[in-house]
């Protein structure tokens, strides 16, 4: 779990759920390079994309990040995360940075302010029963690259994309107890029913 900024302890909480039913993984916060380099895949939060960008940075995780993703680690994006992994933020700082691994454009807060929060039940492959979505300052999916599949979309607009190792969703889905999320890329994981090895 990214846990340089944002709500990673909520994510880290389901991963724990997950763990209790018998699931074959473990969370743990990863800050550093070299915790990362113990986990099998990475969960990064929604939070506050410019910040987390810059954390990043500062703490030396940027390049180790991007290498182990475009080398195949196994990554979800939720809300800030999407917009990390997409190949363009076109309203971002310039000094924002964007790891490239999901060929998506994205806009932040493309849902509007918080203020303008909203819930709603969307549709996901995969998933027998609709997901109860939590929309906060969400980014929105702006163009699709070759090979990225909408997994689920609200008003007919993408919100969760899939690309090989790479999933991402616009919304929160930590807010809510529904684990069906995490455990749906979990188990897209080869190994990660039988492994036990760490989920950062």
């Amino acid at each position: 779990m990214l846990a340089l900024q944002g709500a990673f302890a909520l994510h880290l909480q389901a991963i724990d759920r997950l763990a209790a039913t018998g699931l074959a993984v473990r969370g743990v916060p990863v800050k550093t390079a070299a915790e990362l380099a113990e986990c099998d895949a990475l969960i990064m939060p929604g939070g506050e994309s410019t910040t987390m960008s810059m954390l990043l940075d500062s703490q030396e995780l940027f390049a180790p990040l991007k290498k182990a993703i475009h080398g195949g680690l196994p990554v979800f994006g939720t809300c800030a995360g999407m917009i990390l992994l997409s190949s363009e933020i076109l309203d971002g700082r310039s000094d924002q940075n964007c790891f490239e691994a999901l060929d998506i454009k994205v806009r932040r807060n493309a849902y509007g302010a918080q203020v303008e929060s909203f819930e709603t039940a969307l549709s996901v492959d995969g998933l027998d029963e609709p997901f109860h979505a939590v929309f906060i300052r969400a980014p929105g999916v702006e163009a699709l690259g070759a090979g990225v599949e909408v997994v689920s979309k609200h008003q007919e607009e993408p919100v969760m994309c899939r690309s090989g190792s790479v999933l991402a969703c616009s919304f929160h889905p930590e807010l809510t107890n529904d684990d069906r999320l995490h455990r749906l890329f979990l188990e897209s994981i080869a190994g990660a029913t039988s492994s036990g090895k760490a989920t950062g």
